[in-house]
């Protein structure tokens, strides 16, 4: 499909793009003509406000990105973990100073960019036990299956470093209540101990080397970003399991 649909296309890939805002709730439900035309157009303006997009009518690769994850039933995979462990705060000292570094995928890692006004760099955790490895694919499904289009976080961190993104960057997350809008989530895999019972900054040395190169990154991108923080200063929880603040991270800016 073209990186780029709007008023006047033709063809299969306009089609396409039909079909999929009927399955994502297109409402009245879109004549599949092969016409990007006006009632194409409002689909895809009423689509892009729904998805938390720029409301444009230009069907560009998150737009497509978004209606696909929202047209996607859940999909089953392994449960997600008990996350009692986040009601309890979490007090730890300072852990050593690494290195800034890139992530052992580098070269695949793609960060997009956005009109989206971003002042904001929110940190949080999986609230996974330490030492098990999650997937991208496995909190997308806990999320879908609390009714949301996606994954919350724009961006994840593996154990090993990987740096793999979420939702578009384009699109507004699902990771703050009230803290949605100009931000972008990003969460480490971990943040509890291997029984569960414990909140726990269980970063390893990777993680934190490729969370202060994508932080870095990022606010490279998003000049307008003045804030990199943690969940745990908006809500009564211990994610990330340690205290932005005082960490590397929080000196980033």
């Amino acid at each position: 499909m073209p990186t780029l649909l709007k008023r006047g296309s033709h063809g299969a890939a306009v089609r396409s793009l039909q079909e999929l805002l009927n399955r994502a709730g297109a409402s009245p439900v879109l004549l599949v003509d092969n016409d990007f035309g006006p009632a194409t157009e409002t689909a895809v303006r009423a689509a892009q406000d729904r998805l938390g997009l720029i409301v444009d009518g230009l069907a560009g690769q998150q737009t497509l990105t978004a209606l696909r994850r929202a047209a996607e039933s859940p999909k089953p995979g392994r449960p997600e973990p008990d996350k009692a462990a986040m009601r309890e705060g979490v007090c730890s000292a300072p852990a050593d100073p690494v290195a800034s570094a890139p992530p052992p995928n580098d070269a695949a890692v793609k960060l997009l960019e956005t009109a989206r006004p971003i002042s904001e760099v929110i940190v949080h955790c999986t609230a996974t036990p330490d030492g098990k490895d999650f997937t991208v694919d496995d909190i997308r499904a806990w999320h879908k299956q609390r009714g949301w289009t996606d994954i919350g976080y724009h961006y994840v961190v593996y154990r090993d470093g990987r740096v793999m993104a979420g939702r578009p960057v384009g699109q507004v997350g699902a990771h703050v209540a009230g803290r949605n809008t100009g931000t972008i989530g990003i969460s480490y895999v971990g943040g509890v101990t291997a029984d569960g019972k414990a909140a726990k900054d269980t970063r390893t040395r990777a993680q934190r080397a490729s969370l202060l190169w994508l932080v870095r990154e990022l606010r490279s991108r998003h000049r307008g970003i003045a804030a990199v923080t943690g969940h745990n200063q908006y809500a009564a929880k211990a994610c990330p399991s340690f205290d932005v603040r005082l960490d590397q991270l929080g000196t980033v800016l």
